[in-house]
């Protein structure tokens, strides 16, 4: 084994604990909150739904929060490099879940967009009242069939313009660093979107029609517990709520300084998380319950979620509430700053990825990174098919990549490589809130076991039904395709030379060196240490 004389390489760090816990939030803090998670709860069972969702919390959703942040602080690299670290065939785990995010953050950015000029249509009701689906589709997306137009090249300007403006901001960001661009953009925008969407729930709960919202929303429907479906739909919407198997929080961990409370910010950040979903709800299930009494029917008649809830039901809302301008700006304006915290996390993902394997400045692989993101987004989703297009993209890459992935990384970790005692030896030296036996265990053999029916599940349902009606071809590019496609390129970038001048430490076994006596991690810094050899090759 190499001698590990020598000096560090450090590594960029948040200036505090306190900017981690916002940062994660704010990764966490996404539309999800927003418009999938009251609909779920909803169809759930209500009230009942909140015994799953809680289960789901506390038996996978924090233990693989856990996991991934031990990950990230005990391997001090990206995804790619923090596997690699572990065992170097554990590679193409992190560049699987870096395609994951360079598929998310691809499409995520126009639905900013959207978000963007609905909050200024709502200030102007542009739609016109009752014009509120015909507004979205017709006029503003101007929507095209695929199966008739195949995938559209027509550029649709009214996107397309505050699509570009979504990626110079978030460009500029990503340029400025982790302390100075996402720090400080989490410090500023996760106040705001909390102010903004307290003073939104409070003005719903006085809307005519607010307490039938509530009562829908929380009348617990017991029976409910008793379908398997409710418990999957709980634990599914946990994993992709709390932003694991992203590599986000791999990355993110791997920017603490090295005296870190784990698991006490794990906690803070997982019911931060919950708390906003369930503020959430209150907001929306309070205003559809004002839509549901202005149109005579019940609120069954009216709920929703995603981009129906967003684009069409909040307009409507809007359009017929007293003061609904004041509701649109604050709701969509919410959709903005949660989907910015969002997808500079993703980025970030993918900016560390390639600034570890290649040794690049900060500014030159944000540039190469994102620069071509954001050609291929507005290549593909500021056209008349763009709908389409992201519908089928995300439900694919949520269906078999994310999940996928996280599934496939426990098991690897917990029962081919046997790390979960090093890791969780790990957050035990650095945290207030001690791990042992059973987080190994639920990570270990409760995640594979739910992820594992959450995969099998998704995938006969998508093998025996079209998704969404789509022609075969369509969904062999941008579902089957694209997903096979992320796993075949993994492979192939893990493949691919470390250079010389990446963080990558080729030749030293990584526990071993963080066992030796005299390593001494300053607390202060971010700091990996650099053995004399790779001093070598850097220089070479």
């Amino acid at each position: 084994m190499a001698t590990a004389t020598t000096q560090t390489n450090k590594r960029e760090a948040f200036g505090s604990r306190n900017v981690f816990i916002l940062s994660a939030i704010g990764s966490a803090v996404g539309l999800g909150n927003i418009w999938r998670f009251p609909y779920v709860a909803y169809e759930g069972g209500g009230g009942a739904f909140l015994i799953p969702y809680l289960c789901a919390l506390l038996t996978a959703g924090i233990p693989l929060l856990f996991f991934d942040y031990a990950i990230g602080h005990r391997f001090r690299g990206s995804a790619p490099l923090a596997f690699r670290r572990m065992h170097r065939s554990a590679e193409t785990l992190g560049w699987w879940q870096v395609l994951i995010c360079v598929v998310i953050s691809v499409y995520y950015a126009v639905i900013i967009a959207w978000s963007a000029m609905y909050t200024w249509f709502s200030a102007q009701l542009t739609w016109g009242p009752g014009n509120e689906n015909d507004f979205f589709f017709v006029d503003f997306l101007q929507s095209a069939d695929v199966a008739e137009t195949g995938v559209s090249t027509q550029f649709v300007p009214q996107v397309g313009v505050p699509l570009i403006v979504v990626w110079l901001a978030v460009i500029v960001i990503m340029c400025l660093g982790v302390k100075k661009g996402i720090g400080r953009a989490n410090m500023i925008l996760m106040p705001l979107l909390t102010v903004m969407f307290a003073v939104l729930v409070v003005q719903s709960l006085f809307l005519p029609g607010a307490l039938d919202g509530l009562n829908a929303f929380f009348t617990p429907n017991w029976e409910a517990l008793a379908d398997p479906a409710v418990w999957a739909s709980a634990y599914g919407h946990i994993f992709f709520s709390l932003s694991v198997a992203f590599g986000i929080m791999v990355t993110y961990a791997s920017y603490l300084k090295r005296k870190t409370d784990l698991t006490g910010s794990g906690l803070v950040v997982a019911f931060a998380n919950s708390g906003f979903e369930i503020l959430a709800g209150i907001g929306v299930f309070a205003a559809l319950g004002f839509m549901a009494q202005a149109q005579g029917t019940e609120v069954a008649g009216v709920a929703s979620s995603g981009i129906g809830l967003a684009f069409i039901a909040f307009p409507t809302i809007v359009s017929q509430a007293t003061g609904g301008s004041i509701i649109g700006v604050l709701f969509f304006g919410a959709l903005v700053f949660a989907g910015v915290t969002s997808l500079i996390s993703i980025l970030e993902v993918i900016v560390a990825a390639l600034q570890d394997k290649l040794g690049w400045s900060r500014i030159r692989t944000t540039l190469v990174v994102s620069v071509p993101l954001a050609v291929i987004s507005m290549a593909l989703f500021s056209t008349t098919t763009a709908l389409s297009v992201l519908d089928t993209a995300d439900a694919f890459v949520n269906a078999f990549g994310i999940m996928a992935v996280a599934l496939i990384a426990v098991i690897v970790v917990a029962w081919l490589l046997h790390r979960l005692p090093a890791l969780k030896d790990h957050l035990n030296r650095r945290s207030s809130f001690p791990v042992g036996w059973i987080w190994m265990l639920l990570v270990g053999a409760l995640a594979p076991l739910v992820l594992g029916y959450l995969f099998v599940s998704e995938l006969i349902a998508k093998i025996t039904t079209p998704y969404g009606g789509y022609p075969a071809w369509f969904l062999g590019v941008f579902g089957w395709g694209m997903v096979i496609s992320l796993v075949i390129l993994a492979i192939l970038l893990s493949l691919l030379p470390w250079s010389g001048r990446s963080h990558a430490k080729d030749d030293v076994d990584y526990d071993e060196f963080l066992a030796q006596e005299h390593y001494d991690p300053d607390p202060e810094t971010s700091a990996i240490p650099v053995s004399a050899d790779e001093q070598r090759g850097a220089a070479s």
